[in-house]
């Protein structure tokens, strides 16, 4: 299956050069010219790794990539024109995996991306396990022992980010940011509403609570205390 590569880049040259480079690869590419529509897409399409410009208009590289870390491993190769040391510890401090200086070299950057992903490919994990709860990431299905539990895409999501961090709280805003999006929190109960919805279906057999409600916070997976 073709890795899926989504490149946030706002120059329309240099966009056109990565996509076209990237596709005579073999990458699926999904692209965006500023960086709240990349982070929307990255949520929506599950990118594979996340070429990353810093200078964008509105929300910067930096805030874009501090967004795509909470809650995700993606690899981040960023792209600058800032080129000092102090430049590069930041853009590495706010979570990118690699940096790449402009112009560059298409060859290298290519060479980067496939480092990258190679790195990455053993923390790919298609199956998710906490107890007797697993989610097979592929069929985007769930099972408690034998019992096949069928998800809509929001539960999935939902369920997908709990297991991917057991027994670590996730704040209300974290979950919105990851599932829902960045803007869309606010004092709607939507959340509320999905994990009743999701707890329901992992309960229907009678098996204890696995998704806590850490109150004035969040929620957490983690065993019944």
């Amino acid at each position: 299956m073709s890795e899926r590569i989504l490149v946030i880049e706002d120059d329309p040259a240099i966009l056109k050069l990565l996509r076209r480079g990237l596709a005579y690869e073999g990458y699926l590419v999904d692209t965006a010219m500023d960086g709240r529509s990349g982070l929307l897409m990255a949520r929506d399409n599950h990118p594979d790794l996340v070429v990353l410009d810093w200078m964008l208009p509105g929300m910067d590289g930096l805030e874009v990539c501090h967004r795509l870390r909470t809650g995700s491993e993606v690899p981040i190769l960023m792209l600058t024109a800032k080129d000092t040391v102090q430049d590069r510890v930041e853009g590495l401090d706010a979570g990118a995996d690699d940096y790449l200086v402009k112009p560059f070299n298409l060859d290298e950057l290519l060479a980067r991306i496939r480092a990258l992903l190679r790195r990455t490919q053993v923390k790919r994990i298609p199956i998710l396990e906490f107890l007797d709860l697993k989610l097979d990431t592929g069929s985007r299905q769930a099972s408690r022992g034998e019992r096949i539990i069928s998800l809509t895409a929001k539960e999935y999501e939902l369920l997908d980010l709990f297991m991917r961090h057991p027994r670590q709280v996730l704040t209300r805003e974290v979950i919105f940011d990851r599932v829902w999006g960045y803007d869309f929190g606010g004092q709607s109960n939507v959340l509320e509403v999905y994990i009743r919805y999701l707890r329901q279906k992992l309960e229907d057999g009678g098996e204890v609570r696995l998704i806590q409600t850490v109150r004035g916070v969040g929620y957490v997976m983690r065993e019944t205390p």
